[in-house]
């Protein structure tokens, strides 16, 4: 089992471990405040340092969304339709 840490695009920091040949876990460390939660290893690599930042990125935020942990979702502002009478 190995860890490399990751700051995540918030300045946070992230010890990412490979639990297993199927997940890995980001675990929040120093200051900051999120939750741990577990990202579906890549089928491709099997350890976090072969890895960019922004493939981690991307396994933090889709782990985060599948969890719930980070409940906002990006939504497109609404503007109002040239189509519509007012």
């Amino acid at each position: 089992m190995g860890y490399r840490r990751l700051v995540d695009r918030d300045g946070e920091a992230w010890d990412v471990k490979d639990e297993n040949d199927s997940v890995w876990r980001f675990e929040p460390v120093g200051g900051n405040p999120s939750t741990a939660v577990d990202a579906q290893a890549p089928g491709y690599q099997k350890d976090p340092f072969e890895l960019s930042q922004e493939e981690l990125q991307r396994m933090l935020d889709e782990a985060q969304r599948q969890s719930g942990v980070k409940g906002e979702t990006w939504q497109r502002p609404k503007k109002k339709s040239p189509f519509i009478d007012d």
